[in-house]
Order: structure tokens, then sequence, then C-alpha cells
């Protein structure tokens, strides 16, 4: 590692008490203010603010990176990133660690203001354009969309920009990138549907597009430039976009669903989370595509986000002369957890190590209740994801003999489990042991939870979310789109 190449975070001075969407006064400071994840790191001395009237008589404002290891002779990548509404370029650079990750891979990153009043000028459904087109203290909240996207001028000066960045450096063509937040990630996905092909990969964080921009009235994709390496981010706590009158986890799945119909990925996800990361990895005929979802977090994005962008896509992804797109090897490979399960209720598939099998009868939800003591009310004390004590044994590689209403399973490592219906405890090697739940008999089988099996004799880290259980051999937290996506595919 080179001192060029070598990241170095800068110490802060705190402002615990701010409570303003974007000071001024952190501007070229060493103020941070960090808000949910946001301000987290000093204004870099190499990021410099540049001016120019770009398309019109109305001066533009953009922010160029430029890592110390940067070399003329060399090829080098290019980072768009779009600022949220009412932000700025330089916002943007300090709520994020595209800087950071430059220093250390060599790529240039430009932030650019938004042409008018730092609002992207996105494409709106007709239908909402007047509730976002209300005066508000910033002046006009979305501008008045054109008929021709040729002539949106965040587009112009997108491409103007582009070429004045290829002019000053040497810029690598077959690998220009963007990633925008919020409003800017609405930036971005419009880029991505008209204008894809002029990049590598896109990827954006919250602010996923309304449905009806995404497909018509068929239900058909709307797309113009075809297939593109995307990556899409969401929080969890994100709420739809404003007016929108779909349900949050609706808009998220049609917003995924988009590009996986796009770019042709029919084969089933790699899954992977790691602490609050939930990743789907897909990889798809034309171009592949990934999805990630943060567990406890609201709108914006984490300060990680570009570092992994970076790492899983973008560092192993061009787009050649010819407009194909070609992957090499990114710095972290897109695999799912190797040992995983999941279960959700209703479905007649599980998540095994990766892949999708069939059970002998679909899982059913099932509550624990508390009677005593509440006069013939009761209450709910645990609902549990039940399947077929039978299917557990088969994938686990265990013996298992079911008769009358109770059953024994022999494990590989010696165990031997005896459960009977209606009985809150089993036995472990003819010794009693409590249950979260009583065994049930559904479809003339014995069913048990999922979720006691591999916490209590498998002794495995399980997440719960949304009724749905995710079991692995690491520290992971399901989060509700993530939940979202297992039970879609667990049903198909």
């Amino acid at each position: 590692m080179s001192e060029t190449t070598k990241i170095k975070l800068l110490a802060g001075i705190p402002d615990d008490d701010n409570r303003e969407y974007l000071p001024e006064r952190l501007k070229e400071s060493e103020i941070v203010v960090n808000e949910n994840g946001n301000n987290s790191q000093v204004y870099p001395a190499n990021l410099k603010e540049m001016k120019a009237c770009l398309i019109d008589d109305e001066e533009d404002t953009w922010y160029e990176y430029v890592p110390d290891s940067y070399d003329p002779s060399r090829k080098t990548p290019l980072v768009f990133s779009m600022h949220g509404g009412i932000m700025t370029g330089w916002a943007q650079c300090i709520y994020t660690s595209w800087s950071l990750v430059a220093d250390r891979e060599g790529f240039i990153v430009v932030y650019p203001n938004a042409h008018w009043r730092r609002f992207w000028q996105i494409e709106c459904e007709r239908r909402l354009f007047e509730e976002l087109s209300a005066p508000n203290e910033e002046g006009i909240y979305m501008h008045d969309f054109p008929d021709v996207i040729s002539q949106n001028n965040d587009v112009r000066m997108v491409f103007e920009l582009l070429e004045i960045m290829k002019k000053k450096y040497n810029i690598d063509e077959e690998r220009i990138y963007m990633q925008g937040m919020s409003l800017g990630n609405a930036m971005t996905a419009m880029m991505a549907r008209h204008y894809g092909d002029h990049f590598a990969a896109m990827a954006g964080s919250a602010g996923p597009s309304t449905i009806g921009l995404l497909f018509d009235e068929h239900d058909n994709p709307v797309n113009d430039a075809g297939p593109l390496t995307v990556w899409q981010a969401r929080m969890e706590f994100d709420q739809s976009p404003p007016g929108s009158t779909d349900t949050v986890e609706d808009v998220v799945a049609k917003n995924r669903e988009y590009w996986l119909r796009i770019n042709e990925c029919v084969e089933l996800p790699e899954l992977k989370i790691e602490g609050e990361n939930n990743f789907a990895f897909y990889r798809g005929k034309k171009a592949d595509y990934v999805f990630r979802d943060v567990k406890n977090r609201d709108h914006g994005q984490t300060f990680d986000e570009a570092e992994l962008v970076w790492d899983y896509l973008f560092s192993g992804s061009k787009r050649k002369a010819d407009g194909t797109t070609e992957y090499m090897e990114s710095i972290c490979k897109r695999e799912g957890d190797r040992y995983c399960f999941a279960a959700a209720p209703d479905c007649a598939y599980a998540w095994v190590h990766g892949k999708k099998i069939k059970m002998p009868a679909k899982s059913v939800m099932w509550q624990k209740l508390k009677y005593h003591g509440l006069q013939g009310q009761a209450k709910v004390r645990g609902e549990y994801c039940m399947i077929p004590a039978s299917f557990i044994a088969d994938i686990m590689g265990a013996s298992y003999v079911e008769e009358n209403g109770r059953a024994e399973m022999a494990l590989k490592d010696g165990r031997i489990i005896q459960i009977a219906r209606g009985c809150m405890g089993c036995t472990v090697d003819n010794r009693v042991r409590a249950m979260l739940c009583e065994p049930i008999e559904r479809y003339g089988m014995l069913y048990i939870s999922a979720e006691w099996f591999w916490k209590d004799i498998l002794n495995r880290h399980v997440s719960v979310c949304s009724q749905v259980m995710y079991a692995t051999d690491h520290y992971a937290l399901l989060s509700v789109n993530m939940a979202r996506l297992i039970r879609d595919l667990l049903k198909e």
C-alpha cells in the first residue's frame, strides 16, 4: 500500500447541537454533523469547486475529486455521484465515502449540482406533478418536464460535463459510472432508462421510481437504452415515493422486477446477509443486477454505500465500444451465503444453502397462545413458521420415523430427537427440553418450528422479519424488503 492509495480518515470538529438539513458552514470546514450516518467525514482538501455556463446562461456548479494517485498517462475510471433534493455536490461528497474509495482505487469522482435550484429535472407521472410542484420555502419543488428527454436540462448538463471531464483528464470511456441518492437516485434511474447505454453501470440508494414510470398500461417495461448493470439499494424504514398509492414493498419489488426483466435475470439469485446488509446478487443473460436492503435505516444512503458499490459492482464492470457489457473480477465476489436456510409461511419451497427446495407440503404460521388468567381471552406469545419435520430430517441427512403423532429423528452427529404432536417439549438424547412451540399436525404429518430447530438444535444465528426466517452461521439481520424478496422466491 502506497501513501497515495492509503485511505486517511480525518478527525472532524463535532457539531452535536446542529439540527439543520444542510448547514452551509460545513463547506470547506472541518465540522462534521452526524445525523443517521450522514455528514460523516470532513470536507476533503482535494475537492475542487468548478463553475461555468454549460448549457445556457445559467451558471452551473460542480465539484471534482481527483486523487493524489491520478496518473495522466493512464486511463482512469470516472464516477458521477448525484446529490439528493435541495442538496449540493459538495454535500454528496461528505455524505458518502466516494472520495475515500477514490483515494484507494485511483478513480475520479464528479459531483454536479442540479442545474436549477438544487432539484434535478426528473420524470414525474402527470398525476403526481401538481402535488410535487407546489411552491415551498426553497422555491419550486418539481420542474416541468420537457416533451423530449434530450431537452432535459440536467441530462444535457451531464453529457456536457462528461465531455469536459474527458478533455481535462484521461478518462477510460469503458468505465464511466453513475450513482445517486434519493432525488439523485431518481435522476440516475431516469438516466439509466433513457441513456444507460452510455455508462458501464449505475447505482442508486433510496428514492425508488413510481411504478407508472417503469411500466406501461400492459405491464411492459418502458426503456429506451436496453440492458444495464444496475445496483439498487433500499433503506428498511424508507417510504414510497411522494404521492404513491402503492405500498412500499410493492414499489421496491416492481423497481427490482423492472431490471430483472430488462437484463433477463432468469436464474435464482445468490443471497447474502451480513449484519444489517441484505444482498441479492442476480446474473442476467444481458447484464447483472444487485439488490441491497439495509436493516434499521431511514431514507438516505449509508456512508459505506460507495465502498460496497465499487467493490461488488463498479470495479468489475465495463461497457465495450460496441455497447456490450464485460465483467472482470470485482474486488468482492458476488456470492451468497454458503450456509443458509430460509422459510416463509404459506410457501411450497424452502431456501437451503442457496437452492430452492420443494417441501412435501406448504409451510404454515402458528401462534403460541397464553390463556391462563385471561377469562377466556388469549395473548399471542410467539408466532412461528412451521415446516414438516420430515423435510428437516431429509435436508439434514438424518434418519426419521413418524407414526401416530410422534416421531424420532437421528441426526448425523448421533443425537436422537423425539417429538410428539401437541407436546411443548421434546427429548434430546433422552433428556427433556422445552420448545418454542408445540409440534402440530398438518396434511397428515408433523410440523415443527424452523426457528426453534435452527436456534436450539443447530445453534445457528436466526433472524425473523415479516414472518420470514433466515438462518446462517454468522451475524445477520433480515430486513423487510429482503423478507419480501425471499417470500416471493419461495412461493413461485
